[in-house]
């Protein structure tokens, strides 16, 4: 359960923003905007661009070369953040995202990082041992699959594309989406048709 902040630390963020403001370095109007940004991020946005990936050829495309410009397309504002990779798995690969030094992770599209990812045994054991990882997760991967782990940081943030489940042809984009969480756009589950 999330505790409401502290008087205290309202009034310290409410010293540092006015600061901030009075030195040039950014606007109070600026961060309001941030924060209502931040706001609104949710795993929904990156579980619809993938949906749209997979029955958008010429949206795909624009996603793996440029998923912040990707992400615009679908709404969600990218202002301040570092660029977005996105990493598509195919048969005979998975990617897994890990930032191994805190918690980088592409908010804007993804919502609030799960605690699991900012645990010091999830960044650890994911480069040591990414497949009993994944087996922990109950995430079986065919025989000969590679894991390729990526490293999220603080300059470059990573989702991953995964591969459309089979017998979803048909399937509306709104339909899809709904097979698609947070843990698959990070690579610790897959999406499964039910």
């Amino acid at each position: 359960m999330a505790h409401a902040p502290s008087a205290d630390s309202i009034a310290l963020l409410e010293r540092f923003t006015a600061a901030l403001a009075a030195k040039g370095i950014v606007s109070e109007a600026e961060i309001a905007a941030q924060i209502e940004r931040t706001d609104r991020a949710d795993p929904r946005i990156g579980a619809g661009m993938v949906a749209r990936a997979w029955t958008d050829p010429d949206y795909r495309a624009l996603l793996l070369r440029d998923g912040a410009q990707a992400a615009e397309a679908m709404g969600a504002s990218m202002a301040g953040a570092p660029p977005l990779g996105v990493l598509e798995d195919r048969e005979g690969l998975h990617h897994l995202v890990v930032c191994t030094l805190c918690s980088c992770y592409p908010r804007a599209v993804l919502g609030y990082p799960p605690h699991w990812y900012k645990s010091a045994a999830y960044r650890a054991r994911a480069i040591r041992d990414p497949r009993g990882v994944l087996a922990e997760w109950g995430t079986a991967l065919p025989e000969g699959t590679e894991v390729r782990v990526v490293d999220s940081t603080a300059d470059y943030r990573w989702m991953v594309l995964p591969t459309r489940p089979a017998g979803t042809e048909g399937w509306d984009a709104e339909r899809l989406a709904a097979l698609v969480s947070r843990d698959v756009l990070v690579g610790t589950k897959l999406p499964i048709a039910g």
